[in-house]
């Protein structure tokens, strides 16, 4: 029987409820004092009317906004580097010039990094700009109904508010660089210099491709591939953090090279790659994986080059509870990190992962196995959509163990999710939402506590 006046009872619930409630204020706080002192440093430039202002998923806009930045520190033009959730509405009307570089997150959206410019400021109708004098670079991916929806929507706003524009905005088509070097001439004439620094992305290196196994024989989903990749001709492993991307260059559209998630670490001696085989409505292969997984043979040259992804590395998290939630080819980014932790020796981890059916599609399953021996896999939980107990998905999982979830937050956990945008990331934020609040969530995510890498 439970005494419900127990003393010592209600005083310890009471000390965990304080606590909890503490470490729920504290990403607030922290968010808080992020935004201060980036207005703090903009009052101190005093007569510096620039900012510079990116809104990076992966780390493209982010790159472009420090190259931007670099060419009008050489023109000796004061400015300020930040990102789109440290703006509020003092900054965009007492700023007298704003290079916003954006990039566009699925169909349209928005990136993690400017969720919340995006729903505080742009949802205003009644903001008066007229003093502010801007140019967007749009970045986004032409394959997406919404090419640059973002970028797009913002240039609309910002002219709607009686902003007015330096330049049209320029749309950059995966990186294409002559869309890149129509922004960076426009920049130079308005910074009046003409040795604006290279802006030349680092160079495509020749790995050999050392390994390749189907991982999911069988199975009634698109054929997925384990790939192993090192340096060719002896050259050293270049260093790398788990979170961070590759860029694989195919023969047959080398000016569009396709992003990775790398599922290893440099102990590993290689870089690993899952790739899916995507295969379009004709029937014919992605152009990327099928490279990749049908035609390149063991031993062929592969053009890649590493790439940060800064909004996806452990970095200050490296030493909290790690909550690991995906589905599909996103093991392996979440893959990357349980190596990491393993190799540090850090405990408190928790997978979420979904796929179709644990029969064919339990990826890394041994490995998995073996952390959790080890005791370096405090909990794993799988969902399988086509599985023997019925239809489940990493969602329902999530919401399934919600108060098993919050005491992993209370304690501090980071949570990250790679994978699929729709469906699965989709259903986990909404199930994040439900369970601690979409502020709350707004807030952890500012704080990097909570962090995405999803397509």
């Amino acid at each position: 029987m439970i005494l419900t006046n127990d003393p010592i009872r209600l005083g310890l619930t009471a000390a965990l409820l304080a606590g909890y409630g503490i470490v729920c204020l504290l990403p607030w706080l922290r968010a808080r004092r992020a935004r201060a002192a980036a207005r703090a440093a903009r009052a101190a430039a005093g007569d510096s009317p620039w900012l510079v202002a990116y809104a990076s998923q992966t780390g493209n806009a982010e790159l472009l906004a420090r190259q931007t930045s670099e060419t009008l520190r050489l023109a000796g033009i004061a400015h300020h580097l930040c990102e789109f959730d440290d703006l509020d509405a003092a900054a965009l009307q007492g700023t007298e010039r704003i290079l916003f570089l954006a990039s566009t997150y699925g169909e349209g959206d928005a990136p993690d990094a400017a969720a919340r410019f995006a729903q505080r400021l742009m949802a205003r109708s009644d903001l008066q700009l007229g003093r502010l004098h801007y140019a967007v670079l749009a970045l986004g991916d032409s394959a997406y109904s919404s090419f640059c929806g973002f970028g797009r929507a913002l240039d609309a706003w910002l002219a709607a508010r009686g902003a007015q524009a330096l330049f049209p905005r320029v749309e950059v088509d995966r990186s294409a660089a002559p869309a890149i070097a129509a922004w960076r001439q426009q920049l130079s004439h308005l910074a009046g210099t003409s040795d604006a620094p290279d802006w030349d992305a680092p160079a495509f290196g020749e790995w050999r491709l050392a390994e390749r196994r189907h991982l999911n024989p069988g199975s009634s989903g698109a054929p997925i591939y384990h790939l192993e990749l090192e340096p060719a001709g002896g050259a050293a492993l270049p260093a790398w953090q788990s979170g961070d991307l590759v860029q694989v260059a195919a023969p047959a559209e080398p000016e569009r090279p396709r992003e990775y998630s790398i599922a290893s670490i440099p102990a590993d001696g290689r870089v690993h790659l899952l790739v899916r085989l995507h295969r379009h409505g004709d029937g014919s292969h992605g152009l990327a994986s099928g490279w990749l997984t049908q035609q390149a043979e063991q031993g062929a040259l592969v053009r890649l080059r590493l790439r940060e992804h800064r909004r996806f590395r452990l970095e200050a998290n490296g030493a909290r509870p790690l909550v690991l939630i995906g589905n599909g080819s996103g093991i392996a980014g979440l893959r990357g990190h349980l190596k990491a932790r393993a190799a540090a020796g850090q405990a408190r981890n928790w997978l979420l992962f979904g796929e179709r059916d644990p029969v064919h599609d339990a990826f890394y399953h041994e490995e998995l196995q073996a952390w959790q021996q080890d005791g370096l896999l405090a909990r794993l939980d799988l969902a399988w959509s086509r599985g023997p107990d019925g239809k489940e998905y990493v969602q329902d999982v999530l919401r399934r163990q919600a108060d098993t979830l919050r005491p992993w937050v209370a304690e501090g956990a980071a949570i990250y999710v790679c994978g699929s945008l729709e469906g699965m990331a989709a259903g986990v934020d909404q199930v994040l939402a439900d369970v601690f609040s979409s502020t709350f969530m707004s807030e952890l995510a500012s704080s990097g506590r909570y962090r995405r890498d999803v397509y």
